[in-house]
């Protein structure tokens, strides 16, 4: 197990007490814990700067099965990525409405391109991409 180094922060009385409500909120066990996690964010936004960096994301879609071809076009771009395109789950929502939620690894440039193209592809009502990492690098 790694060792774990002590440090002390100086904070304003006043951000103070939003970040303890925040770690209450979330349900924390201490300050430490929200404070690593919100460190880990940050390395994992710096990892997805790097455009060659090896990423995971999930991206998710809400479209209508009724848009002419959509389904199509959305399975087609999948096949063109089916390098990266690691996994796919389909759920009806109703009689209209399907969410689809894809995981997508690879690069962080080709990901960010394979989201976009989902994202905007017409039709689709409302989605979003969910950057994480692969873990190696995060402790």
């Amino acid at each position: 197990m790694p060792s774990t180094e002590r440090f002390g922060v100086s904070m304003e009385e006043a951000l103070l007490r939003r970040f303890d409500a925040l770690v209450a909120a979330r349900g924390y066990a201490s300050r430490s814990e929200a404070l690593r996690d919100l460190v880990r964010a940050e390395l994992v936004k710096e990892e997805w700067a790097d455009p060659k960096a090896d990423v995971v994301a999930t991206i998710s879609l809400v479209y209508t099965h009724h848009e002419h071809h959509l389904g199509d076009a959305l399975t087609d771009l999948q096949h063109e990525h089916h390098q990266s395109i690691v996994s796919t789950t389909h759920v009806h929502l109703d009689a209209h409405n399907c969410l689809e939620v894809i995981i997508a690894r690879g690069r962080s440039a080709e990901v960010k391109a394979i989201a976009d193209g989902l994202l905007s592809t017409r039709g689709v009502r409302h989605g979003g991409i969910v950057a994480t990492t692969t873990g190696t690098g995060i402790r």
